[in-house]
């Protein structure tokens, strides 16, 4: 379940590496055209002029699907389009024999040290990450969770991209513990996890809180689209085995899951609170469901507050 193995993600880095620095030259040759007037190329100012980019080719090649659940990588897509846009403003406002804003430029200028920058970030998110493991169950740990949060939250301040958290808890683990003894219940609990890793898409990130909860993130999806993806998660878990008893019988699991959206006008700590009200209203009302995070049922018609550990089994 190494979803993050640097050498899965080795390919990925390194064509946006190459594209980095053919963005620097792209960037040169703006820089001159502005400053002499040299006359520009036919799509120096399309109207989809960073899509025909390479960085933008190698930004969305197949092997960087897997950089695209982490921050920086968001961040660096961001910038790429901003630079274009300022060298369309810079180009258009000299097509029109109108003054060229400094900062315009000095925008530019800089671009290309931005991005490398962001790619130093990413390349550092990626060496965290791939520390940052459970040692059980080989998701990440929530050591380095809450500000990789923070910094989806920083993102979707500025409208870059929607994240969804989902609260995850399997469902009668200690019954099985209590039944079977802890190994059973550890191999089982590794099972979960590697389920559900290959059933999230390659960007999403499952991390372990410890027992048997989990935190799973979920960049670019809303609730329509998490609910959809924890739904393959939950139907298939509950449909299958995922090993054996001492004494040979199938064990089966369920999980009950609560959604919230990483919403840019709270902190990460009220929407973890969030979607641990969602997870509680799961697992009171019957276990193995996924219910999102709602306001009109949590302050309105709202539950007695429970600790979580009060309903578990």
């Amino acid at each position: 379940m190494r979803r993050h193995d640097p050498a899965r993600l080795r390919p990925g880095l390194g064509r946006l590496a190459l594209a980095v620095r053919g963005h620097a030259d792209w960037q040169e040759s703006i820089l001159r055209k502005v400053v002499s007037g040299a006359p520009l190329d036919a799509g120096d100012r399309a109207e989809a002029a960073h899509e025909l980019c390479g960085f933008q080719r190698a930004y969305f090649d197949r092997s960087s699907a897997v950089l695209w659940g982490y921050p920086s990588f968001a961040a660096l897509g961001v910038e790429h389009w901003r630079q274009h846009r300022i060298a369309d403003e810079l180009l258009g406002r000299l097509a029109a024999d109108a003054p060229v804003y400094v900062e315009d430029f000095d925008e530019l200028m800089t671009g290309s040290d931005s991005l490398e920058q962001m790619l130093a970030s990413l390349r550092q998110e990626i060496d965290e990450a791939w520390r940052d493991r459970d040692p059980l169950t080989d998701a990440r740990s929530r050591g380095s969770m809450l500000s990789e949060l923070r910094l989806w939250r920083t993102l979707a301040q500025q409208g870059v991209q929607k994240c969804c958290v989902v609260r995850m808890e399997v469902d009668g683990l200690q019954a099985i513990r209590d039944a079977h003894g802890p190994v059973t219940a550890d191999e089982l609990l590794v099972a979960v996890a590697r389920y559900t890793g290959r059933r999230l898409r390659p960007w999403d990130r499952q991390c372990r809180l410890g027992g048997d909860d989990f935190l799973v993130t979920l960049p670019g999806a809303d609730l329509s689209i998490g609910q959809a993806l924890v739904r393959r998660v939950r139907e298939g878990l509950a449909a299958r085995s995922l090993g054996d008893a001492p004494g040979g019988a199938a064990l089966m699991v369920t999980a009950s899951f609560g959604l919230a959206l990483l919403d840019p006008e709270v902190s990460v700590e009220d929407v973890l609170e969030r979607a641990d009200q969602a997870l509680l209203l799961a697992k009171t009302a019957g276990r193995n469901r996924a219910i999102n995070w709602d306001p009109s049922v949590t302050t309105g018609v709202r539950l007695p507050r429970l600790r979580l550990d009060d309903v578990k089994s």
